[in-house]
């Protein structure tokens, strides 16, 4: 699609299906395979309330392994998420589409993770803003060396492939590919995300721990 076509934003939350046993399985020692599945559940829905409340474009739910999990369906009835399936390959690969799908019918494209209790409508708002003031890429720097936010105008390969997603480096490699590129880019304030068991000392985690999305649920596949 040419480029004048494009308007507006998109955004995307990416969430795995929570499936016990499969989630969060860092926690699992704290919580067990239930709770931890609970607090993904939490986790995710409280990603896409704060993606809606931002109200700078329509949200996608991007779902692995699928889209056929019953909690995604629940998503999409309770919030009118769009659910996408993130496909094959691996982390970089499956973020690359889903920019470029958004790209594709958007001037602007934003990406979080569903694991990431301290992001706020005003900081989805700040990395949209940026990219309408003509930054190329805007990034959420993560504490863990990666980030919980891209947010780019174009895509390119170079971004996302042959990086080492687990690894503290993520952040960085990413800053030196944008200026090899020769984009302009904004950073924003420094989140975490939720995958220790220490995190969840933190306020916002108890917080969800003890609201209702963290009741147990039973089977979630159709």
């Amino acid at each position: 699609m040419a480029t004048g076509t494009r308007a507006g934003s998109r955004v995307a939350v990416f969430a795995k299906a929570p499936i016990p046993g499969e989630v969060k399985t860092h926690l699992i020692p704290a919580l067990g395979e239930q709770g931890a599945a609970a607090l993904h559940r939490a986790l995710v829905t409280r990603a896409i309330e704060t993606a809606a409340e931002a109200a700078i474009g329509p949200v996608g739910l991007w779902c692995a392994p699928d889209a056929g999990d019953l909690f995604f369906r629940e998503c999409s009835r309770r919030f009118g998420v769009t659910l996408i399936a993130q496909g094959e390959g691996d982390l970089g690969a499956r973020m690359q589409r889903a920019l470029a799908a958004m790209l594709s019918s958007a001037a602007r494209a934003l990406l979080v993770g569903s694991d990431v209790p301290a992001m706020t409508p005003d900081y989805l708002r700040a990395a949209d803003a940026a990219l309408a003031q003509g930054y190329d890429a805007v990034l959420g720097p993560a504490e863990d060396g990666g980030y919980v936010l891209i947010g780019l105008r174009r895509v390119v390969p170079d971004l996302f492939e042959h990086v080492r997603w687990s690894e503290p480096d993520v952040l960085a490699v990413t800053r030196t590919r944008i200026a090899r590129l020769g984009w302009r880019h904004l950073e924003l304030p420094t989140l975490w995300d939720l995958d220790r068991p220490e995190d969840l000392k933190r306020e916002r985690v108890r917080e969800l721990i003890h609201s209702g999305p963290m009741a147990p649920r039973g089977p979630t596949r159709a």
